[in-house]
């Protein structure tokens, strides 16, 4: 058993693929309250780009890092942010898992200078579960700003610990945080923790099982504090005791003596009239009274204008009047300043591809390359990344950038306050508004966002329903059909009102995201919506060379990449079906032809419905495979001016109900692949892959039968 106990450290980390730990490293975990720069004190010891931001909810798995001080090398363990260890959520579980059987030499528990007394809450916490602990006291330039002083030498005396003063943005106070570190890890420094003072009744009681528990540990070799064990046994908590089946193979009430222990202690408590629950809300309100106490002693503050400036801004951008139009005007900027900017890149990186296509050509041709071998590749698979990428590069280079901006700024956490009701009324997660932001960029991205929800269900829910957004491969088709067949004709309002028009799509999707999120929780995924602490924290001057380096690399890239993997063998396929003929048709147009009385029923055409089922890969290719499979190229085509694309649609028999309909089935249809792919690595399922792909392409079915059906009964078309 000892054996067991002493790998388990070891064992946990090295499951971890990012770094390999020797027997002589130093390992260090890092706790911490969400949105207090815990990632960012992990990037900056570390060297890791962990990606940060400044709304909660950042780290949900554990990232390892290294560095060396003093001739030792540590292993910096990134726990989840938490408020409190409790295990009420995965991200609390998590933490209180690791710090009790991963065993680490250091906790260093990273607090906000600007919120001590609700951070102080999981440091007695922790410092209740091990003494080997170091409190990095972080944004003291931010409580420097707002008038605040925190007494570090006098907070160090009463906890017992190491206490450091840090600026990690600015890199300050990170070498005397290493210094401490080193310290604790090496016996270096008297460590003698505050010990909590509870109801009499209660430190009977824990006095009366402690001694039992002790021993129990001696054997399993852990030092697992018994006194933190008590309590959680007197409480009930079946979490941890599942937990010691799980990490170290051990039933705690496997020991006859201490379950009846245990009853006799509660017996005890219940003749004091002290119930369980009564016990909890004890333990709890203790812990909140002393970090209350402490504050006062150690935090001196005056009034300072930089909270009535950030309190007079959330006046507006929280309030029930002005906070949703605030959000919707900040997002249509933002949409506007993407397709406007990503225009004419778009347009550069078209053509560059395009003389590297000839180029290519040229090279084929010299080479004496068969002519369908040079369809293949260049017509198909190239010409195919070519429109993915330069669609789809430029745009998210811009709004990636802008959406970590917001995030960095502190406005996302405000976005989550002003949506948070509709999506409790729809039983789902206030912070599925932070994924369903995240998939204006990519689906994907947003899918990945997933991961901050706490709950299992509401996360499904999240990620189902992320389609419904329109991501940027999305955005051109609707600005331009917006432009030509809504706003066409209205001279210098078309402009605006095709801005309108695309707004009012948005504003749609996310009222069907939430009635589709309800329907959701209502049948196959039933449950309440859980409740979570969402803390809106201070506006802060955001970091523009790090927004602009992590979100193209984090985020731009990556997605980039994955769409790259799955446009290639569309592009294959789809020139394939426009080469091949049968009967003196393709099976482009062989296959259109099956598709549209279907599609007629939808306000569609055959051409429309095929291309959106071969533009699956890529969201991007859809308009151009229609043009393609009205002029019969047999190549991708994409017309130089809107005047052009509507001359060909209208000749196909366009009309705006057409339009509109093709709008309505964009914004409501399958995921891309590479969404499809995502979904798939997130949920790791099948079943909810596929379900994923058939919910909102039945939303779309159903919603486009609706309209084009009910147009034509009134006769408007």
């Amino acid at each position: 058993m000892k054996l067991i106990g002493q790998s388990t450290r070891l064992a946990t980390i090295r499951r971890m693929p990012q770094v390999q730990i020797q027997s002589s490293d130093i390992v260090v975990a890092l706790a911490g309250n969400p949105n207090t720069g815990k990632s960012t004190i992990f990037n900056s010891l570390t060297g890791l780009n962990q990606h940060t931001g400044n709304w909660p909810g950042k780290t949900v798995t554990n990232a390892c890092g290294r560095f060396a001080y003093n001739g030792k090398n540590f292993v910096l363990v990134d726990l989840p942010g938490t408020y409190s260890l409790m295990a009420n959520s995965p991200e609390e579980e998590v933490a209180r898992d690791f710090i009790c059987f991963g065993e680490p030499h250091v906790t260093l528990v990273v607090v906000d200078a600007t919120c001590m007394e609700r951070n102080l809450n999981l440091v007695f916490q922790i410092l209740e579960m091990t003494p080997k602990v170091v409190v990095c006291v972080n944004l003291m330039d931010e409580a420097n700003r707002k008038g605040i002083q925190v007494d570090l030498k006098g907070l160090s005396d009463i906890l017992g610990v190491p206490v450091v003063g840090t600026s990690a943005l600015k890199g300050q106070g990170l070498d005397a945080l290493k210094e401490a570190v080193w310290g604790v890890a090496c016996g270096r420094f008297s460590l003698n923790p505050i010990r909590l003072k509870y109801h009499g009744a209660i430190e009977h009681a824990v006095s009366m099982i402690e001694p039992q528990i002790g021993r129990l540990m001696d054997d399993l070799g852990r030092n697992i504090s018994s006194r933190w064990l008590s309590l959680r046994l007197l409480e009930g908590d079946q979490i941890i005791v599942e937990a010691f089946k799980r990490y170290l193979g051990v039933d705690l009430f496997a020991s006859t003596s201490l379950k009846e222990g245990l009853h006799k202690t509660r017996d005890m408590l219940m003749d004091q009239g002290i119930t369980i629950e009564q016990l909890r809300d004890e333990l709890v309100s203790t812990l909140i009274r002393k970090a209350e106490e402490v504050s006062s002693r150690v935090v001196h503050s005056k009034a300072s204008a930089i909270d009535s400036i950030d309190s007079k801004i959330d006046d507006i951008l929280t309030s029930k009047i002005w906070g949703i139009p605030a959000m919707l005007a900040l997002l249509g900027l933002i949409f506007w300043i993407t397709i406007e900017g990503a225009n004419y890149p778009s347009q550069v990186l078209a053509k560059v591809f395009f003389h590297l296509g000839q180029k290519l050509e040229q090279l084929f041709v010299a080479f004496n390359a068969p002519a369908w071998l040079r369809g293949i590749l260049i017509d198909g698979a190239y010409r195919t990344l070519s429109w993915v990428v330069s669609v789809m590069l430029p745009p998210m280079a811009i709004f990636f950038p802008m959406f970590t901006l917001l995030e960095d700024l502190g406005y996302l956490p405000r976005v989550a306050f002003n949506l948070d009701n509709f999506f409790k009324k729809a039983c789902a997660h206030g912070k599925q508004a932070l994924t369903m932001c995240m998939g204006f960029g990519c689906n994907a991205a947003g899918v990945v966002a997933c991961r901050i929800i706490d709950s299992p269900r509401e996360r499904l829910i999240a990620i189902i329903t992320n389609n419904y957004v329109p991501c940027n491969g999305r955005f051109p088709t609707l600005i331009a059909l917006a432009t030509i067949f809504i706003a066409g004709g209205l001279g210098r309002f078309q402009t605006i009102t095709a801005t309108f028009a695309v707004m009012a799509m948005i504003t749609l999707a996310v009222i069907i995201t939430l009635l589709v999120s309800r329907i959701l929780s209502r049948t196959l995924l039933k449950g309440l919506p859980s409740s979570f602490i969402l803390e809106l924290p201070p506006y802060r001057r955001p970091q523009v060379c790090r927004i602009l380096v992590r979100s193209l690399i984090d985020r731009t890239l990556f997605i980039l990449g994955r769409a790259v993997t799955v446009a290639a063998p569309a592009g294959l396929v789809i020139w394939v079906m426009a080469n091949v003929s049968i009967g003196g048709n393709s099976l482009l147009g062989h296959l259109a032809g099956f598709l549209d009385p279907f599609a007629r029923m939808l306000g569609l055409d055959g051409y429309i419905l095929m291309a959106f089922l071969l533009g699956l890969p890529a969201n991007e290719i859809v308009m151009p495979i229609v043009l393609m499979g009205y002029m019969s190229t047999g190549t991708l085509v994409e017309l130089d001016s809107l005047s052009a694309l509507r001359q060909i649609l209208m000749q196909h028999g366009w009309t705006w109900l057409t339009a509109l309909c093709t709008m309505l089935f964009s914004l409501n249809h399958f995921p891309c692949g590479t969404t499809l792919l995502t979904i798939y690595k997130e949920t790791g399922s099948r079943k909810w892959t596929l379900l994923s792909f058939v919910v909102p392409t039945i939303t779309g079915i159903v919603l486009c039968f609706v309209v084009a059906q009910t147009v034509r009964l009134l006769g408007l078309v």
